[in-house]
């Protein structure tokens, strides 16, 4: 029978329970797939805790990647035996999963299912951020917060590849570490220092063109603050939890800002978007041009532990279940 990491009860990381689960046969336009290695993101963490609704009993885990078993009616992509990586597919907390294949992307060769799993979620949301809400063009000054998580060093290094100046926030020194070799040009213990005074004076006073923004409520009066005249705010994530409602008329005083807060799906809403970020980033991986680092790797009996590291800011890069 397959297992799968499970919650009945919204809460702590302590309501996850590793249990066996029937699986069942895909449906049409499902994929069943052995899961190799499955992510581990914030998101998790929100519906967990009950802060964003799901449906109870649940299945944990939106990413991973494996090798199909079989395929459900009018599945025209893909067939047993190929390797796949998914996201927003919900129950990949598990050693089976269904997935959708509207969601699934191919995985090259050249590329493990570890790097397949740690890289498709995050990526894409690097990679819309940088090219899309806001493309980053040479010279610019861009402030990525949290730049030694998943996201963050994935993001720094497509900023750089663009010509952006990064400008990255980070909570130690083992983390500003990471955050360098990522190719950081700037580094900001913001444990230490006011972030946004700093980034002031990093631009000489005119602030950022764009804050890169997914830890929410503590960051977000400091990343307004950061942001230079007609600057963009990209408020995709609440790591310390959601920003308080606020008047807009801040942003006609901060200089005619910017602030979106957008969600991966709206910038992969067709096969050709979803298949063109992922082909790009698996390229630049095989190229050698994108690292993506895995930070720890856990059991998935262990989905609690690698909750609760995650949450006590313990980590840096990727998580991984495998199963």
């Amino acid at each position: 029978m397959p297992s799968a990491v499970q919650i009945r009860r919204t809460g702590g990381p302590e309501v996850l329970e590793l249990t066996g689960v029937t699986i069942g046969d895909p449906g049409p336009g499902q994929l069943l797939v052995d899961v190799a290695a499955a992510g581990v993101n914030y998101l998790d963490t929100y519906q967990r805790s009950g802060l964003y609704s799901i449906e109870l009993p649940a299945v944990l885990g939106l990413e991973g990647a494996g090798r199909v078993v079989s395929v459900g009616k009018g599945v025209t992509q893909f067939r047993p035996g190929d390797r796949v990586a998914w996201q927003n597919a919900f129950g990949s907390y598990a050693t089976q999963a269904l997935v959708p294949e509207r969601v699934a992307v191919a995985v090259p060769d050249a590329v493990s299912d570890e790097i397949a799993a740690a890289l498709l979620l995050q990526g894409i949301t690097a990679h819309y951020l940088a090219r899309s809400l806001y493309p980053v063009a040479e010279g610019d000054n861009v402030l990525v917060h949290a730049a030694a998580g998943g996201t963050g060093l994935l993001l720094t290094q497509l900023v750089k590849a663009r010509g952006g100046r990064v400008l990255a926030t980070v909570s130690s020194e083992e983390k500003a570490k990471l955050a360098r070799e990522a190719g950081a040009d700037e580094v900001i213990r913001y444990d230490e220092v006011d972030f946004a005074k700093q980034a002031r004076e990093l631009t000489g006073g005119e602030g950022v063109a764009v804050v890169y923004d997914g830890v929410g409520k503590n960051t977000f009066d400091g990343s307004l603050a950061s942001l230079r005249v007609r600057g963009t705010l990209a408020l995709f994530g609440a790591a310390s939890g959601p920003v308080p409602p606020f008047d807009p008329q801040r942003l006609s005083a901060g200089g005619s800002l910017f602030l979106t807060r957008p969600t991966a799906y709206d910038y992969i809403r067709t096969r050709e978007e979803l298949t063109w970020r992922a082909d790009e980033l698996f390229q630049s991986v095989v190229d050698g041009k994108l690292t993506v680092r895995i930070g720890h790797r856990y059991p998935l009996a262990e989905a609690r532990q690698a909750h609760e590291d995650l949450q006590a800011r313990r980590t840096t890069g990727k998580l991984l279940l495998l199963p």
